[in-house]
């Protein structure tokens, strides 16, 4: 891992801890969640952020952020997050509490009846 992704990681895990996300290990990177629902995801190429489809053209207003392509294909209310916009401590906290809005919109996830 490189700087920028140990220094992003240890950033969002501050604020995973004062939130009470759950850290998992995917995606290449590692992703943070709000009851079983996926807030952001960070990797070295910078950070996915679930903002949900209502937030969505809001957050690609900024000149860092782009349409989260996954295998060719545009994925609604998800957004990548450039380093260069990820830098200050404000602009990592605006790009979560966006992510946080739309979490806290959905519903918890079960697993076979059980909380995740």
């Amino acid at each position: 891992m490189d700087d920028f992704a140990t220094d992003l990681l240890a950033r969002l895990r501050l604020i995973a801890v004062r939130e009470g996300l759950e850290e998992k290990r995917m995606f290449g990177g590692h992703s943070f969640y709000l009851d079983g629902n996926m807030v952001c995801c960070a990797s070295k190429t910078g950070m996915m952020a679930r903002v949900g489809k209502a937030q969505e053209s809001t957050a690609l207003e900024n000149p860092h952020a782009a349409p989260f392509m996954r295998t060719g294909r545009r994925m609604g209310g998800l957004v990548e997050v450039a380093p260069e916009g990820l830098k200050r401590d404000a602009d990592l906290e605006a790009w979560v509490a966006m992510a946080l809005v739309n979490a806290r919109s959905l519903p918890p996830k079960t697993k076979d009846g059980v909380w995740v």
